[in-house]
């Protein structure tokens, strides 16, 4: 008999284009990019497979050969999946009827036919109610599934997709780099990230802590360029960021990514202190 899938159902709030921060990150990555076998594996969906389709899509675009896997725990959740992928393949949405998308059962273990190996798994909204001391276990755990050059990418964002966070995971299960992607239009200071941060990052917040003076650097630069906003918000981000790389903060990427509101460090910029 069939082991059970490892971890705990998601509250499965599902939204369209809730994820799309997190789709155009996983299309420019690398590891997905220059994939042997461009797999991708959307863990934990949700209520509705919209996700994996708005992935595939997404994906499609950059490889026709991108193909993507839902994996949810709860078998309910499978079963919709399948019903809606049915209604995606008798072309009676907008989704494209060829789109490469599968649904299973499954959780951290991300079992796959015939030892395939993921380019990338996403984890997104998946470890929020977890334990902090939990995480470390589960991103190890779901990277040993990925492929010698594969990625993990966990974390977290609202339920409108407008505010995000999240980790990229060697297939060690070693944490290399954390981004936020906001949607710059009306707003108020990027600190807003702190309720949507990845579960190893969210009760760090505090003083002391990196990514506390992270969020801190960030609003106080966001204020001093406030006169920017004359010229927009994404002129305004542009230059909060590159006052923090003026500091000495390890901003990575450039204005190409900056402009989408993404800002993106080492992992050892932001890690829990001991």
């Amino acid at each position: 008999m069939a082991s059970s899938p490892l971890g705990r159902p998601t509250r499965g709030t599902t939204g369209t284009n809730r994820l799309r921060r997190n789709d155009r990150w996983i299309a420019a990555s690398p590891a997905f990019r220059r994939a042997e076998d461009p797999l991708v594996i959307d863990l934990g969906y949700g209520a509705s497979g919209v996700t994996a389709f708005e992935l595939a899509t997404r994906l499609q675009r950059v490889r026709a050969d991108a193909e993507v896997r839902g994996l949810e725990i709860d078998p309910e959740r499978v079963a919709t999946a399948n019903q809606q992928l049915a209604e995606v393949q008798a072309a009676r949405t907008p989704f494209s009827p060829d789109l490469r998308v599968s649904f299973a059962r499954g959780g951290f273990e991300v079992p796959l036919p015939a030892e395939r190996r993921p380019a990338v798994i996403r984890a997104m909204n998946v470890l929020r109610q977890y334990d902090e001391g939990d995480v470390a276990s589960a991103w190890r755990t779901m990277a040993t599934r990925l492929s010698a050059d594969g990625l993990l990418i966990e974390g977290t964002c609202d339920e409108i997709g407008r505010v995000s966070s999240w980790v990229d995971v060697d297939p060690t299960g070693t944490p290399l780099r954390f981004t936020i992607s906001l949607r710059l239009a009306d707003l108020e200071h990027p600190s807003i990230v702190a309720e949507r941060l990845p579960k190893a990052l969210i009760h760090r917040n505090v003083p002391g802590e990196r990514i506390h003076s992270l969020l801190v650097d960030l609003d106080r630069e966001w204020d001093r360029a406030a006169s920017l906003s004359t010229f927009g918000a994404t002129q305004r981000f542009l230059a909060s960021v590159a006052a923090l790389r003026d500091q000495g903060w390890p901003v990575r990427g450039g204005k190409s990514r900056w402009r989408l509101g993404e800002l993106t460090l080492p992992w050892d910029a932001v890690a829990p202190l001991p």
